[in-house]
């Protein structure tokens, strides 16, 4: 590919780096606090000073650009008016870790107003809307981005105006539970500078591509790994057969097309060029959650000693009580005088954080599907509750969600006699969400679960297992990881019998958004593993060159296309992104006239 970058330690600010982000964590959380710096494969969740002075921006920069093969000056990403493309695979209103985490690494980039930010996602045809997000159907893609662009400012708290939006076309693959895209996502970015290109899942976007690499492209091509396909592979029939070659597949696919990989957690496989490091943040909304949630627990703490206290607090929640009804119902009149340009069910559902304490005890919620965790799930409430330690303190959760497996796991359930309560499809940031104390994922398949993140902002316990995909979360206090059955009742009840402990402002900053923003900007730049390691090497780019060159020539026959899984018909792009797209069911294979 080509492109010239500059390494890690590029600077483009008269500030030094733990300068800027000390202004940044003063921003959030009202302390100069910094972020890890990112030195080598992995980096440390702790802010801290670098061992030893940063590489040479130009020696750096000169080296990343010998091995992509460019002639051009190297650039920093941080580098101001940098065009960025962040592609990703899915789009709200599906509430997937895909669709919301590039969302908001697009909106808090744009917002810093140094970057040309545009998010790329996929227009599903009204038909197969109705499959993933039926509560929202939208007749063209500017309806959607309406409705993407309220979510944020209701969630974030400010407009993304610095944020453009593109679509492309995208088929919901109903055996796959994901979307394929349709054509070449590349033709549909607007933005014709072709300057820095942002693969939110890589390998997904690349499986079925016909086209040019992106590397050729795009000056600066980064891919950014969330999903654990491997552990789903495992999870059917022929899994060993089928884990082997879809490793082979997703590490040639992202290196055929990506200068760099960023890993989110080692849940994942090893990629060459790739760097570990959690890029994700939480919006805004689940921290003031949490801010809310541990002045409540003060007041509570100096109410159990004071009954003047006791007695102001218990006419204070009412007063709110009363104060948030009136404020639903003003906004829900304010939805209808202003008549049909936002209808109730195309509008992202309203949050009000609460101002009492936890309420309720266990819960989990995701996405109904057995590869996301529920054999472990139904698995420890089990061991639980029949263990001698977990008898005394039995377990009972509600579990939200829906999915293809919602039938098989509930009736498991049943059939077990777990005491688990099956609520339904539910957002992680609506109000009935906020009175939980302790959410409980022992998910395996995560690679860094979002909803773990946001429990943990809004300053619940969180009990999960030891496992890469929860290293970043295990730093925090309120995060409880176990091994064993009986480590996991050993968690359980010490959730129970006590409070989590209120987020320090430093775990807070760690949680945002401008932390993940800093930490995203630092693990993109190219450096040493452009010219050291797997894939670096002069014979590595060549052998590239050629499986990209098969890869594209399989992948632009429709027979071959068919049998690989990526559907009938999704070489070539509809004419129209709208209403008007009707394609065939999915499985149905059987051709018809466009």
């Amino acid at each position: 590919g080509s492109g010239g970058q500059a390494g890690a330690g590029a600077l483009t600010s008269a500030r030094p780096k733990d300068a800027r982000r000390a202004a940044a964590a003063d921003a959030v959380s009202g302390d100069g606090l910094g972020v890890t710096h990112i030195r080598g494969r992995h980096s440390d969740p702790f802010p801290s000073s670098p061992s030893s002075p940063p590489s040479s921006p130009t020696t750096t920069a000169t080296a990343a650009a010998t091995a992509t093969g460019t002639n051009t000056a190297a650039r920093s990403m941080r580098d101001p008016g940098r065009a960025v493309a962040i592609v990703t695979t899915a789009a709200l209103p599906w509430m997937t870790g895909t669709a919301v985490n590039p969302l908001l690494r697009a909106a808090y980039l744009a917002r810093r107003g140094l970057h040309d930010v545009t998010l790329v996602v996929p227009w599903l045809a009204p038909s197969e809307q109705l499959l993933v997000h039926p509560a929202a159907v939208f007749n063209t893609p500017e309806e959607q981005g309406a409705y993407i662009r309220r979510w944020v400012k209701e969630r974030c708290g400010f407009e993304p105006t610095n944020m453009k939006l593109d679509f492309y076309p995208g088929r919901y693959a109903t055996d796959k539970y994901s979307i394929i895209p349709v054509g070449d996502v590349s033709d549909f970015i607007t933005d014709k500078r072709h300057d820095v290109a942002v693969l939110e899942e890589p390998e997904h976007l690349n499986w079925y591509r016909h086209g040019p690499r992106w590397s050729d492209k795009f000056e600066h091509v980064v891919g950014v790994v969330h999903t654990n396909y491997l552990e789903y592979a495992r999870l059917e029939k022929h899994g060993a057969v089928k884990e082997a070659a879809m490793r082979l597949v997703n590490s040639w696919v992202s290196r055929v097309h990506c200068h760099k990989i960023i890993k989110l957690s080692d849940a994942v496989q090893d990629f060459p060029r790739s760097q570990t490091v959690n890029v994700h943040g939480v919006s805004p909304v689940f921290l003031e959650v949490g801010r809310r949630k541990a002045t409540a627990a003060a007041l509570a703490a100096a109410a159990a000693s004071d009954p003047d206290v006791a007695a102001a607090s218990a006419v204070g929640h009412a007063v709110n009580r009363v104060i948030t009804s009136l404020g639903t119902r003003h906004a829900a009149a304010a939805a209808v005088v202003a008549g049909g340009a936002n209808p109730p069910s195309l509008a992202p559902e309203a949050v009000t954080p609460s101002r009492e304490g936890f309420t309720k005890g266990c819960y989990f919620l995701g996405k109904v599907v057995w590869g996301k965790g529920f054999h472990e799930l139904l698995r420890r409430v089990e061991e639980h509750n029949t263990s001698g330690d977990g008898r005394d303190c039995p377990l009972q959760m509600d579990v939200y969600g829906d999915g293809e497996d919602l039938h098989a796991v509930t009736k498991q359930a049943r059939d077990k006699a777990l005491p688990l309560q099956f609520r339904g499809r539910a957002d992680h940031a609506s109000d009935q969400m906020h009175g939980y104390k302790v959410f409980i994922n022992p998910s395996l398949s995560d690679v860094v679960a979002t909803t773990t993140a946001e429990a943990l902002a809004m300053g619940k316990f969180v009990i999960v297992a030891e496992h890469p995909s929860n290293a970043f979360f295990s730093t925090f206090p309120n995060c409880l990881t176990y091994t064993t059955p009986a480590e996991f009742t050993t968690a359980v009840r010490r959730a129970l019998g006590s409070d989590p402990a209120p987020l320090s402002r430093r775990d807070r900053y760690r949680l945002s958004w401008e932390a993940a923003t800093d930490r995203f900007l630092d693990a993109a730049e190219l450096g040493e593993e452009q010219t050291r390691g797997a894939g670096s090497a002069q014979t590595d780019r060549v052998a590239e060159g050629i499986a990209h060159a098969l890869h594209s020539s399989m992948a632009g026959t429709e027979a071959l296309r068919v049998a690989a899984g990526a559907g009938a018909d999704t070489l070539r792009p509809p004419d129209v992104l709208d209403a008007t797209w009707n394609p065939q069911p999915w499985g149905e294979w059987t051709k018809k006239p466009r």
